[in-house]
C-alpha cells in the first residue's frame, strides 16, 4: 500500500472522522505510523471520545497492524504542534480537528475562531518549515472543509466552481477562510493540498449533535421531533465508510499542478443524492424500531428554520468520480440500520439508552 514505511498525522483522531480513518489505515498498512491528535474537548459526549480512542488502541495492538500513537493537545498551542511535527516527521498530514457545529458557532464563536482559523494556520505553518526540518518535509496536505460553505446557494448540485461569498453560519466562514488559506500557502510555499468539503456524515459512533443522532434521543426519550422548517429540508446524507474510501482516495494522489502552478485540488464529498428530512425520520425510526430501541413512532414538532441552517445540500461529486473512480455505496437503509445496531449496544454498556 502507499502508506507503507510512511508517518500520518490525522489531527481530529478521536472525532468521528478521524477516528474512522485512523482505524482504516491501522487496519490496512501493518507498517504505517499514525500519529493521533486531539484535545478531547467536552463539546459533546466525551464517552465517545473514549471509546474511539480505545478502539484505536486496541486495533493498533493486534497483528500486522499499523502503530498508533496518541497525542493530547490542542491545535491553538504553536509550541505542542511544532513539537509534534518535529519529533515524528509526518510526511502526509490529513487535518480533521475543527470546533464543528453550525447553531453551536452563533453563540460561541470565539471556539471556531480558536480551533478553524489558529488552530489550522498552526498546521500550515508547521508543513511550511517541516521540509527545513526533516528529509522531504510534508509531502501532501489534506483538510476538511464542509458543505456549509454553500450558503444558501440556490444552484443545485453544488459544485467546487460554484461561488461560496455568502456563508450563513460563521462555521462557514471560518471553512472558507481555511480554503483561501490553504491556497495561498500552496502557492507561496509548494505545499501540496487537497480540501474536501463533507455533506451530512453519519453513522455508528457519530457525532451527538447532529440531527440523526438527536432524533434518537428525543424518539428515545419520548420526547416530539423537533424538526424546522417545518419539514421541508433536504439533505445529502452520506454514510462514513464512503467518507473514508473518498478520503483514503485523495490521500494516495498528490494533485497535479493547476495553471498557475499549484498543486491544489478541492472536492465535494458527498453521496450526491439529497433526502428529504421528513423521509429520513421514517427510515430511521423504522431502524430503531426493528432493533427494539424504541417502541412506537414519535410525535413530530414542525418549527420554522433556524438561523445558520439551509433549505438543500447536494453535492456535485463528478470531480471525485473522474479523478478516483469511486462513488458512494451505502443506501440510507442500510447506514442507517447498522447505526441502530450500534447505538442500541453502545449505550446499553452504559445502562441506559440517550446519548
Amino acid at each position: 500500500m502507499v502508506f507503507s514505511g510512511k508517518t500520518v498525522l490525522v489531527t481530529g483522531a478521536a472525532g468521528f472522522i478521524g477516528f474512522y480513518l485512523s482505524k482504516y489505515l491501522l487496519e490496512h498498512c501493518s507498517s504505517v505510523k499514525v500519529i493521533g491528535f486531539d484535545n478531547v474537548n467536552d463539546y459533546y459526549d466525551v464517552r465517545l471520545k473514549e471509546e474511539r480512542l480505545r478502539i484505536l488502541k486496541e486495533t493498533a495492538s493486534g497483528k500486522d497492524t499499523g502503530i498508533f500513537c496518541f497525542v493530547k493537545g490542542n491545535l491553538a498551542d504553536r509550541e505542542m504542534v511544532d513539537a509534534v511535527f518535529r519529533e515524528h516527521r509526518p510526511e502526509i498530514v490529513v487535518n480533521l480537528a475543527a470546533q464543528a457545529g453550525v447553531r453551536y458557532s452563533i453563540t460561541n464563536p470565539e471556539a471556531y475562531i480558536e480551533s478553524n482559523i489558529i488552530g489550522f494556520f498552526h498546521i500550515l505553518e508547521a508543513c511550511r518549515h517541516s521540509k527545513g526540518q526533516y528529509p522531504g518535509g510534508v509531502t501532501h496536505l489534506v483538510y476538511a472543509s464542509s458543505s456549509s460553505v454553500y450558503g444558501s446557494n440556490k444552484k443545485v448540485p453544488y459544485s467546487v466552481e460554484d461561488k461560496v461569498d455568502h456563508p450563513v453560519s460563521l462555521y462557514a466562514a471560518t471553512k472558507k477562510s481555511d480554503e483561501l488559506l490553504a491556497y495561498s500557502y500552496g502557492k507561496l510555499y509548494g505545499i501540496p493540498m487537497t480540501g474536501l468539503r463533507f455533506f451530512t456524515v453519519y453513522g455508528p459512533l457519530g457525532r451527538p449533535d447532529m440531527a440523526y443522532f438527536g432524533f434518537t434521543n428525543q424518539l428515545v426519550r419520548g420526547e416530539k421531533i423537533k424538526i424546522f422548517n417545518y419539514g421541508d429540508m433536504y439533505r445529502d446524507f452520506t454514510y462514513i465508510d464512503d467518507i473514508i474510501e473518498g478520503v483514503v482516495s485523495v490521500m494516495k494522489r498528490i494533485p497535479d499542478m493547476d495553471e498557475d502552478g499549484v498543486r491544489y485540488r478541492l472536492y465535494n464529498i458527498g453521496n450526491s443524492r439529497p433526502e428529504s428530512l421528513l423521509d429520513f425520520v421514517e427510515i430511521l425510526e423504522t431502524c430503531l424500531l426493528e432493533e427494539g430501541i424504541i417502541d412506537k413512532r414519535g410525535e413530530r414538532e414542525l418549527l420554522p428554520m433556524q438561523p445558520g441552517d439551509v433549505y438543500q445540500t447536494y453535492a456535485d461529486v463528478s470531480g471525485l468520480e473522474r479523478d478516483f473512480g469511486i462513488k458512494p455505496k451505502t443506501s440510507l437503509r442500510e447506514g442507517l440500520s447498522r447505526y441502530a445496531k450500534w447505538y442500541k449496544e453502545f449505550y446499553g454498556m452504559y445502562g441506559d439508552k440517550r446519548a
